[in-house]
């Protein structure tokens, strides 16, 4: 690859999730620190996990594909991104193009999800674009919530800033019950 040139990537590795998954996190695509490790948020310097710890209270998970997968599964978090396949320049999500969608509804027609949330801005748009109209037209309508980016590049929010913003994870699964219809959410007061 040349400088300013993309690559055509595929995403490499399946969703995490199991049968008490109640949110769903989409990023946009694996970074390639992610791609060479097989799972999600691996880079490093993201702050992806220690965010997720502070929400916990507990420690980071290990950066260990295995343990970090046990983590979000044991709190009913389920991982994917939004995209499938796309051309790309390195992790830039600006640089996204020719994208092709992850089947978040076939992973809904297992997972009893109600809210989705995407991580950075790119995230939430391409999820809006490529996603949400195939699961409307299967009568999903999980609730979605767009938090900010936990990459480095994000350097206007520091750590505390990001477990704020990504409070809203907690709130889902402290107030979800097994079954619930209502996909409201109400963060004020």
């Amino acid at each position: 690859m040349t400088a300013g040139s993309s690559s055509h990537v595929t995403h490499g590795f399946g969703p995490v999730w199991d049968d008490r998954s109640r949110v769903l996190i989409l990023g946009s695509i694996p970074s390639p620190s992610s791609r060479e490790a097989g799972f999600y948020y691996m880079f490093p310097r993201n702050r992806f996990w220690p965010v997720l710890a502070a929400l916990f209270e507990q420690p980071v998970p290990e950066p260990d594909p295995a343990v970090r997968a046990k983590f979000a599964l044991n709190h009913r978090i389920a991982l994917w991104d939004v995209i499938q396949e796309c051309d790309i320049h390195g992790a830039s999500d600006a640089s996204i193009t020719n994208a092709v969608p992850t089947d978040i509804a076939g992973l809904l027609d297992h997972a009893p999800i109600g809210t989705v949330f995407t991580t950075g801005r790119k995230a939430g748009q391409l999820y809006r674009r490529y996603c949400l109209p195939n699961l409307e037209e299967k009568g999903y309508r999980p609730t979605m919530i767009n938090l900010p980016s936990t990459s480095p590049a994000n350097a206007a929010m520091n750590l505390a800033d990001l477990i704020k913003a990504y409070h809203p994870i907690r709130k889902v699964l402290d107030d979800e019950e097994p079954n619930r219809q209502d996909t409201r959410i109400d963060f004020g007061k």
